[in-house]
């Protein structure tokens, strides 16, 4: 997610989902005697593959689902507005920069302002909403009332300063502190009190529920990484503790009620400038898979360690001291994980959960919690040729724990079994248990010398790369169905695959354009062996695949797309609890048409579709993957573009499914320094209407916006 470079550190020769895909086939035809029955997807051949012994139904589909949608599609927009259907309204709730406590200044949005731990953050990200009850407790049910938890992944840099970024060559070498003291604690999350009244939302300034987690907060370090020697720095001797929490995409939540927040591009904020033998060949293998070799700037490191003092001089991870602890060397060890904050606890310390693995992590989505069996969660990296995950704990769920706090996530997140996902030649897929001494994880694996699950933990891809796991098209949010259980995850796009035969993929088995790739990207989803999910196997196939409704149907525009649901590079995906899918975009390969947007659909189950031959457009020989229904057949219709520039990103509902709040992140990006990227958008208007114009003027602020419908009824039905 987000508008940053995406690192391809995976160097392995794993198998990428496609190269299975002939033996996949031939299988599933000999299960089924053939194939005797054929339609039409796409100008595409389609044969059906359901209803027979394959096709492992995780239940009566869609019997809770509403049948249809309620509003008509959303025309395409280029327009400095968020663009809804008639009937329904949107109010920004609050934008970058937002003071949450009144013993600060309200923001000016014209590069002043100081105080970021109390105020919103920028670039606003995945969110989730905890309601309130009168008692002041968390209320699953409540609608009205609740803390709304969402994080601030990155930062608009030329917007956030009174004349952008100043370089430290510029200023005697060093950045001034006052810039980088907003962009830190611009990072990380907020925690804040909304109220809907005379039904109008609003947040509470000064609330009791109001919190700022930032990219300087001290936190916890649980699990099996905690104390690894590994993670002792020169601030955290024991290893037991770290200090912020960066780049935070989606999230998540927990069945006890408290939020997920998830480190993905974290890797990109340091500066190392090391000799080659600064570190043994084993440290030096570790930091480059995830991205760091020996001499680098991250795409994200802004000069922070320019600035005298520990909290500025950790993000220079070269090695200068005598011992790990006299330097940072380690510093980047102690990010790349879920880390769980407490909404309802302002004094708790966010807990940095190790068990749940280390990359670059996406998002952290649970299937429902069941009474008595273990709780699971589904976790892409977000890179090139990564990898999709999943974590299941040791201890089985009581619902007496809800309200437990981080005391509840030491018991559930802190102990489990860590998989990564293998998609067979048989259409089948396979968990991968990433445990040490389990698939050859120990001292003498021939990538990393395994001693110890905390080690297993910290070179979670060399693990997965070890075992054989999949590489998947830049694997993004997950979601579960509520009505069947069923996975969806979205391969936002993949432009490091070439326009040849050899790289085409079945789960992602598109290339084409003129520099290849799959720069729309699609969805995936699967359902887990007899409904369980906590099993280590699974069925999928591709819900929909991102196209320009105009492209050609036989070889790109897979699932039938129009001009009423045409999409490219899928990332936020969202169930609501009706069971309709939510699909945002962060796209840039399909900009000049419209600007990035959110659908929805009913989605149907695994295998309602059927097996899909097609040509790739450079005329190589055809090729075969399995397919969900066509978009007509889904009722995917588009609900909401957003303004010039941004992504929509983050949502969620009230459980009345009355009030959605989604995020629109980095409108105006694209724009010039010069211009603050005025000359791209201005939005949004300073009235707080979020389907008003920009006012020409404004500099753009990320902002959460909460959309309703006039009448007061359901969204989207």
């Amino acid at each position: 997610m987000g508008h940053h470079p995406v690192e391809d550190s995976n160097r392995s020769d794993n198998t990428t989902i496609n190269t299975v895909l002939e033996q996949h086939l031939s299988r599933r035809q000999i299960l089924r005697g053939g194939a005797t029955a054929a339609t039409m997807v796409a100008g595409a051949s389609l044969v059906a593959c359901g209803g027979d012994s394959n096709n492992r139904n995780g239940g009566d589909a869609g019997s809770e689902t509403p049948a249809e949608l309620g509003f008509a599609a959303v025309p395409r927009s280029l327009e400095d507005r968020v663009v809804l259907p008639d009937g329904y309204q949107a109010s920004v709730l609050i934008a970058k920069g937002d003071a949450l406590f009144s013993d600060i200044a309200d923001y000016q949005n014209d590069g002043s302002g100081e105080d970021f731990d109390k105020r919103s953050g920028d670039e606003h990200d995945g969110m989730e909403f905890f309601g309130l009850g009168a008692a002041g407790v968390w209320e699953p049910n409540a609608s009205e009332r609740g803390v709304l938890c969402m994080n601030h992944e990155n930062l608009e840099d030329d917007t956030l300063h009174e004349n952008g970024v100043t370089d430290a060559a510029d200023n005697g070498g060093a950045r001034p502190q006052v810039e980088i003291d907003r962009e830190i604690l611009a990072h990380g999350v907020a925690c804040l009190e909304v109220i809907k009244e005379d039904g109008q939302w609003r947040y509470v300034k000064d609330s009791a529920f109001n919190r700022r987690v930032t990219g300087a907060t001290e936190a916890v370090i649980s699990g099996p990484c905690a104390g690894h020697d590994a993670l002792k720095t020169k601030l955290s001797p024991a290893g037991d503790k770290g200090f912020g929490t960066l780049n935070n995409c989606a999230s998540g939540r927990t069945p006890w009620g408290t939020y997920l927040t998830c480190e993905e591009n974290w890797f990109s904020y340091f500066n190392r400038n090391d000799a080659s033998d600064a570190r043994s060949a084993v440290e030096n293998d570790l930091f480059a898979r995830y991205g760091m070799g020996l001499v680098s700037k991250g795409f994200s490191y802004r000069e922070w360690d320019t600035v005298a003092g520990d909290m500025y001089q950790r993000f220079n991870i070269s090695v200068i001291g005598a011992t790990a602890t006299d330097d940072f060397r380690n510093e980047p060890n102690t990010f790349g994980y879920i880390v769980e904050v407490d909404p309802f606890d302002t004094a708790s310390k966010p807990v940095k959960r190790t068990a749940m693995g280390r990359f670059a992590h996406e998002g952290a989505i649970f299937a429902p919690a069941e009474a008595g069996k273990p709780l699971v969660y589904y976790m892409g990296d977000d890179s090139r040729n990564e990898y999709l995950y999943k974590f299941v704990s040791a201890a089985s769920w009581d619902p007496a724990d809800v309200g437990m706090g981080t005391t509840a996530g030491n018991k559930y997140l802190d102990d489990g079994k860590l998989y990564v996902a293998i998609f067979n030649n048989d259409g089948t897929g396979e968990w991968k248990e990433l445990s040490f001494g389990v698939n050859g994880l120990d001292a003498a694996n021939p990538l990393y010398p395994f001693s110890s699950q905390g080690d297993v933990i910290l070179a979670t891809r060399l693990a997965a790369d070890h075992v054989g796991a999949t590489k998947m098209d830049r694997p993004e949010w997950a979601a579960v169905n509520p009505m069947n259980g069923e996975c969806y995850l979205t391969l936002t796009n993949n432009s490091g695959r070439n326009r040849t035969p050899d790289t085409v993929d079945g789960v992602n088995p598109r290339t084409y354009g003129g520099s290849g790739g799959n720069p729309n990207g699609h969805i995936i989803r699967w359902r887990e062996e007899g409904g369980d999910h906590a099993a280590t196997s699974f069925d999928w196939d591709v819900f929909l695949f991102g196209a320009p409704a105009d492209k050609d149907a036989q070889s790109i525009n897979l699932s039938g797309l129009t001009a009423d649901n045409d999409f490219s590079s899928p990332d936020g995906l969202y169930f609501d609890q009706r069971g309709l899918l939510w699909i945002q975009t962060d796209d840039g390969a399909y900009r000049d048409t419209v600007n990035n947007q959110m659908l929805v659909a009913i989605p149907g189950e695994v295998g309602d579709g059927g097996m899909l031959t097609f040509t790739n457009d450079f005329g190589a020989e055809e090729n075969t993957t399995f397919v969900g229904k066509d978009a007509s057949a889904v009722d995917l219709r588009r609900f909401l573009v957003g303004p010039k520039g941004c992504e929509i990103t983050g949502i969620t509902m009230t459980p009345d499914a009355r009030s959605l709040f989604i995020n629109v992140q980095h409108p105006g990006e694209g724009g010039s320094a010069a211009n603050f990227n005025t000359d791209v958008s201005t939005w949004p208007n300073p009235n707080g209407d979020a389907l008003s114009l920009g006012n020409g003027v404004s500099r753009p602020r990320s902002a959460t916006i909460v959309i309703t419908r006039e009448d007061g009824g359901e969204i989207a039905l």
